[in-house]
């Protein structure tokens, strides 16, 4: 989709009702609801995340970037998400972490992002983080920095290609918790998005699509 067009459609977003945990729970996890009520009490005390879903202009077309994570000991190793990360004392609120972990795992310069709404946060039991995501747009065409230690890969994914129906499917995936099971999951890159990225992904689509 033509960059331009997308910013002046975009933009009536703000305005728009969340489409909230109805939308999340189409690319859930089979056995999510069940962890949740399993950690109902610890939810209570989650530690607290920001992340960015970040729109920009690549050749005139609209693009969307998403990092691949270094493989390490940890229960994200490997996966695909959303550039962001933990809340910091110092952090005046979520968007503002979103914001900062952005530039420091893309190099994207804060200044240049407009952020134009905040989503429906999302609880993620294997880590206990309830995480904040936010849509933004960048007019600048940004020059990505990775951030070596934490981030493997960048994934610069077609807004068409990531609107596409036939982009999601159910996968076999092993989970953290040691079990291989069927899931749905965006296929973005070649990618497989699945867990709780894919969650607010399936979000993050529903608003688009109320506005494109």
């Amino acid at each position: 989709m033509n960059f331009e067009t997308f910013i002046k459609s975009v933009s009536k977003i703000k305005n728009l009702n969340l489409p909230g945990e109805t939308s999340q729970f189409k690319m859930s996890p089979p056995f999510r609801e069940h962890l949740v009520e399993e950690n109902r009490e610890k939810m209570k005390y989650a530690k607290k995340a920001g992340v960015m879903a970040l729109f920009y202009p690549k050749r005139e077309t609209t693009y969307l970037i998403l990092i691949l994570r270094k493989t390490y000991r940890g229960v994200h190793s490997a996966q695909v998400g959303f550039p962001g990360g933990k809340y910091e004392d110092n952090d005046p609120n979520l968007e503002f972490t979103a914001l900062r972990e952005t530039q420091e795992e893309v190099g994207v310069d804060i200044d240049t992002v407009d952020v134009l709404k905040a989503m429906t946060p999302l609880y993620i039991p294997p880590s206990n983080f309830t995480v904040a995501p936010f849509l933004g747009v960048t007019t600048i065409t940004p020059n990505f920095v990775k951030q070596d230690e934490e981030v493997e890969d960048l994934i610069e994914v077609k807004l068409t290609d990531f609107l596409n129906e036939n982009h999601t499917k159910d996968v076999s995936v092993m989970t953290s918790y040691e079990r291989e099971l069927e899931v749905p999951a965006f296929i973005l890159n070649g990618h497989v998005v699945w867990g709780a990225t894919a969650m607010m992904l399936s979000e993050l689509k529903d608003l688009l699509k109320m506005v494109l």
